[in-house]
């Protein structure tokens, strides 16, 4: 017996939203190669952008010039790859060419461009095709897919994102004042805040998910227990006990909630 593919709208998207250093990317990745989903790592995609702006001396500020670059994007997601590698840019790895803070801030100016978050829209909404589609970045619930049965906005304070990035970036031999970065965080956060196309805000209808203080596991147990609500089809791939509520056992011991079990709301 043969089945007729779903349209494009009818497929299963998972929307994770939040600001930089939320884990956001992290949890996507691991949620999409749990459900066997495709990913779409958005903030990637400007990153992208402003890496190959540079590389093709066009100017950050030079709005239709980087509409173009990015209409023309060869870009395309791994999600079965480790978690800080499959970014890819005409099928080549180009992960660390885009995680310097130089890039991050190249893509919040980029972003920030009416023109060129035109030119993507389309191209974000390509990646939703079969069986279903993990998406993270700033919009994604807002803008890019309101239809999404599942919206998450995935948050911590800004001092734990600060100390997130630091981390990362020592492990990869980049030094780096956690001062700075934690100062460049909340800079950045007010202006994708600010600015006038597809602001960064949970939407509405979104469940809102503290990480801070929480180990990257139990967020993405969490995010998986609420797919599983708005998807009945994907609880089969996941063992009974993560449908387990509470109380959380950790080391052999009985655990209260973690926070976000007790603030999430529907």
């Amino acid at each position: 017996m043969t089945t007729t593919p779903r349209v494009q709208a009818e497929v299963p998207v998972i929307a994770i939203d939040g600001p930089g250093g939320s884990g956001k990317g992290t949890v996507a990745r691991a949620v999409a190669r749990r459900l066997g989903w495709h990913l779409l790592d958005s903030g990637a995609l400007y990153r992208l952008v402003g890496v190959a702006a540079g590389l093709m001396g066009i100017s950050l500020d030079d709005g239709p010039g980087l509409a173009r670059l990015a209409s023309g994007l060869d870009a395309s997601f791994d999600s079965s790859a480790d978690s800080e590698r499959g970014i890819l840019l005409a099928g080549r790895d180009a992960t660390d060419q885009i995680r310097s803070e130089a890039a991050g801030e190249a893509a919040s100016r980029v972003a920030a461009i009416p023109a060129v978050r035109a030119a993507l829209v389309a191209r974000q909404r390509g990646f939703r095709k079969e069986p279903g589609l993990v998406a993270d970045g700033r919009d994604m619930g807002s803008t890019i897919f309101p239809d999404a049965a599942l919206k998450v906005f995935l948050t911590a304070d800004v001092e734990e994102r600060a100390r997130r990035r630091h981390n990362q970036l020592k492990q990869k031999g980049i030094d780096v004042s956690l001062a700075a970065l934690s100062k460049d965080m909340a800079a950045r956060d007010r202006r994708d805040a600010e600015r006038t196309v597809a602001p960064l805000r949970a939407c509405p209808d979104a469940r809102i998910l503290d990480s801070t203080g929480i180990v990257v596991d139990e967020v993405v147990l969490q995010v998986l227990r609420w797919a599983a609500e708005a998807y009945p089809e994907v609880a089969y791939r996941m063992p009974v006990t993560e449908f387990v509520p509470e109380p959380f056992s950790r080391g052999g011991s009985s655990m209260c909630p973690p926070r976000w079990w007790l603030s999430a709301r529907a």
